[in-house]
């Protein structure tokens, strides 16, 4: 069994997807048979083996035994991968081009970017299973804080530079071209840290600067999105007085105080 399987045919990708059939090949990480499987998924067992021969004919399950029970000999069933990923290529009419809008600070042009990724790594994963050979690929996955945006924006200058250099020096007219892609977006799990926090929500000071624009550097691989926070809420009593006015006088207290209760 492989630890992730690509399904890149339409037809595969459908059958999947139903809930039932979904809940069968969780399932079928370890051998099982119909009988075994209608108690775990509320269902008879005629109808499971319905679900299973329909997952065999699109490669998903596939016999690994046999066992006699009884009078009846039961079809021991696997699930062809732990995990499955359906290829952009089984949506190929309307599957993103990376290509068609190049936008580097865009979250969508990153997600056609992802897309492409996946289309191309699972191609080359069919293929080299059919030839029986291995993909030589590398990737590195981690994660970084930046204390502001500033410092975002540094990084990314910085790695751009460093990206530029190694293409330049290990880039071959003659060798096999290989794809390079950098990305960089926030962690679903993170939220900003509470010293962040406290200063986008600090009310402004009595004589702020002028604000200045976040300016990302116009470098090729800065593909960061420029966020602004909405300024402060000044409170429901804001537009009661001018800024700048004097404090009110007693009359004046007592007048808003009776506008108040009427």
């Amino acid at each position: 069994m492989e630890d992730v399987a690509v399904i890149e045919d339409p037809a595969a990708a459908e059958v999947s997807l139903d809930p039932i059939r979904n809940r069968l090949l969780a399932e079928l990480a370890v051998p099982g048979s119909a009988a075994m499987l209608a108690g775990k998924v509320g269902l008879p067992r005629q109808k499971v083996n319905y679900h299973l021969r329909t997952l065999e004919q699109h490669g998903l399950v596939r016999l690994v035994g046999e066992r006699r029970r009884g009078n009846v000999t039961e079809r021991m069933m696997q699930a062809t991968a732990a995990s499955y990923v359906i290829s952009p290529n089984a949506m190929a009419s309307v599957a993103p081009d990376p290509d068609r809008a190049p936008d580097r600070l865009s979250a969508r042009w990153l997600l056609a970017l992802a897309a492409r990724l996946v289309r191309e790594v699972g191609s080359l994963i069919t293929g080299s299973a059919r030839a029986r050979q291995r993909v030589a690929t590398f990737a590195i996955d981690g994660e970084v804080r930046f204390a502001s945006p500033s410092e975002r924006a540094a990084f990314a200058e910085e790695l751009t530079t460093a990206v530029t250099d190694l293409l330049g020096r290990y880039h071959s007219e003659a060798g096999r071209k290989h794809r390079i892609v950098v990305a960089l977006h926030p962690a679903l799990d993170s939220a900003a840290p509470p010293a962040q926090q406290q200063m986008t929500t600090a009310p402004p000071a009595t004589n702020p600067a002028p604000a200045v624009q976040e300016q990302l550097p116009p470098t090729p691989a800065a593909a960061l999105d420029r966020r602004t926070s909405a300024p402060p809420d000044p409170g429901p009593d804001a537009h009661e007085r001018p800024t700048g006015a004097p404090p009110a006088t007693g009359r004046e207290q007592r007048a808003e105080r009776d506008g108040e209760q009427r």
